[in-house]
């Protein structure tokens, strides 16, 4: 291919996209099918509703619509869903496009279903010349009722035979605000026994005198998304509409709109949504911790937003590796939080350095040491890339190091440190415990250990080696820090599993989030917010939003896998 198609934000997709070895996955194979067939400027898009913030579900939505078209080198558009001024906001606009460039995608131009108010407006008209379209004088509660149920037909609305000039005078009157909220509505005129719900007389138009975010007070009726999901998608000759496979049942009724105003035929195409252990995806309920101070905001990092992803400390690389790992499949199904996790471990042990910190410190004193002395040792920054170079640790005669690398009484099999027992200091020394100190009460307090002077360089005064590995800082160079560590917001995999008489918010957890206190390294002063570090040992932590320099905050991102309790476990 000598001269390859745009993606999105101007960049040609390379000849390598475009191609590949790799399994397809059923939207692929539609894509090359009509590509083969001689289909030219393959468009998708985006089409988020401005009411909230855009979580893991989203994100792996808009891989998929911004991944293909600039795998097959197309375009993608981002269009914002903004038909109801009473739940929309400026605020979550500017939130999903910071979101998007985030995780990696630009659009290749920005749209909202608003600006296509007007066209909306002359279709619906149009379909009351074609007499497809009727006002409805009855309320909401009547309309649910007489549409019937899957077994039983609904009824047809007494004001359905309404004449075609009757009609275009009511909804212009609509237009016009001459009636309140709910008086009319204005209606498709398709089946009232159509075995599909949504093909019984559709609503296609509601009065609502809400100001909105973009259009002020001009219109006060407002169309429905069914009504202006695939005319949008139309105007924009979107070829592929990607979405979420519970808006299978609404195909129909897009393609009908499509047929009846004789527009450019886009075509909807859905697959399986995301569901993740332990998570909530309902941006409803997701508002109502938000409003119930259940959680500290939107960008909470127990969230399953993307902002509160990117607080926590995930990186756009491990969230796009995460889409393509689950794949795109026509089923529903729940993918378990652990491959999640698993993405941004595996690339935060590529990106982030290395750092020492204690969370659970226990003190040592180490008496062979010369008191007031203190010595740098050369710590490496990230051993799966040496690019990034080492930093200096201070050591000194006082450490701290982590309760649970000692024991008194050990199980076989246990190469931290115990009465008598001896383990290398990360990057120092090789350590030896000879004495135990205790308060009144018999706990353990500090720990006098000695130092092999010889084996600052990693070996020993006689070639001994020791297995055991532990991390520690210097106590008088040691900075205290919050930690925040956070656990799965709900307690069963399922937040919908409840006993009867129970919520879903029974499910939250009351330890999705435990703050304490962390001794770390001088170098962890200096940590940018969202930069990730490794606490060597610990996890995987940035530094919060929250955090200042005088009161420095950091998230735990992910745990690291703990070989030894698997083991005795």
């Amino acid at each position: 291919m000598n001269n390859p198609p745009k993606s999105p934000g101007g960049v040609r997709a390379e000849a390598s996209d475009l191609g590949g070895g790799k399994a397809v996955n059923f939207l692929e194979e539609l894509i090359q099918e009509y590509i083969a067939a001689g289909g030219k400027e393959l468009q998708t898009r985006f089409p988020p509703e401005p009411n909230g913030y855009l979580h893991i579900g989203h994100a792996k939505s808009i891989c998929i619509n911004f991944g293909l078209a600039k795998k097959y080198g197309g375009l993608c558009n981002l269009r914002f869903d903004d038909t109801n001024p009473v739940k929309e906001d400026v605020e979550y606009v500017d939130a999903i496009k910071r979101d998007i460039q985030w995780l990696g995608f630009d659009w290749a131009v920005e749209r909202y279903a608003s600006d296509y108010f007007e066209q909306l407006y002359d279709w619906a008209v149009e379909l009351i010349e074609k007499g497809l379209a009727y006002v409805d004088d009855q309320t909401q509660d009547e309309i649910r009722t007489n549409r019937g149920t899957v077994t039983v037909p609904g009824v047809e609305s007494p004001h359905r035979a309404r004449t075609v000039e009757d009609n275009k005078v009511l909804f212009a009157r609509m237009r016009a605000g001459e009636f309140a909220d709910g008086a009319r509505v204005l209606r498709a005129k398709i089946d009232m026994s159509h075995p599909n719900m949504l093909m019984r007389d559709p609503i296609l138009y509601r009065i609502l005198h809400a100001d909105h975010h973009r259009t002020g007070d001009k219109w006060c009726i407002y169309p429905m998304y069914d009504f202006a999901h695939g005319q949008s998608d139309s105007i924009e000759r979107i070829t592929h509409s990607i979405c979420t496979l519970e808006f299978d049942v609404h195909r129909p009724l897009y393609d009908w709109f499509i047929e009846k105003l004789e527009i450019f035929p886009s075509h909807q195409y859905e697959f399986a949504r995301l569901n993740l252990t332990y998570t909530m995806m309902s941006k409803r309920r997701l508002l109502k911790l938000v409003e119930e101070g259940a959680v500290m905001g939107w960008d909470d990092p127990r969230m399953p937003t993307i902002c509160g992803l990117r607080r926590k400390g995930y990186t756009p690389v491990s969230v796009r590796n995460f889409a393509e790992m689950i794949g795109v499949a026509k089923r529903d199904n729940t993918i378990d939080l652990g491959k999640l996790e698993y993405c941004v471990r595996e690339d935060l042990n590529r990106v982030a350095e290395r750092r020492m910190a204690v969370l659970n410190p226990l003190k040592v004193v180490v008496t062979n040491y010369p008191e007031g002395k203190r010595e740098l040792f050369r710590a490496v920054n990230n051993p799966e890339n040496p690019d990034v170079g080492t930093r200096e640790v201070p050591f000194t005669r006082e450490l701290y190091i982590e309760r649970e690398d000692f024991m008194e009484t050990p199980p076989k099999g246990y190469y931290r440190l115990q009465p008598g027992g001896e383990v290398r200091l990360r990057y120092a020394y090789l350590l030896k415990c000879e004495e135990v100190v205790r308060d009144a009460a018999g706990n353990v307090t500090e720990l006098r250990c000695t130092i092999d002077p010889f084996s600052g360089d990693g070996s020993s005064s006689d070639g001994r080696r020791v297995k055991g590995v532990i991390h520690w800082v210097s106590v008088p160079d040691a900075t205290q820090v919050e930690v925040r560590l956070f656990n799965p917001l709900f307690t069963k995999e399922d937040p919908d599993d409840c006993a009867e008489g129970e919520t879903w918010e029974t499910n939250l957890n009351p330890d999705s989030m435990v703050v304490t206190s962390a001794f770390v390294e001088p170098s962890l002063t200096q940590a940018v917010t969202g930069v990730p570090y490794q606490f060597e040992r610990v996890g995987y932590f940035c530094a919060d939003t929250d955090s200042t320099p005088e009161h420095l905050i950091f998230n735990r991102t992910v745990t690291l896998k703990d070989s030894f309790t698997k083991k005795v476990q």
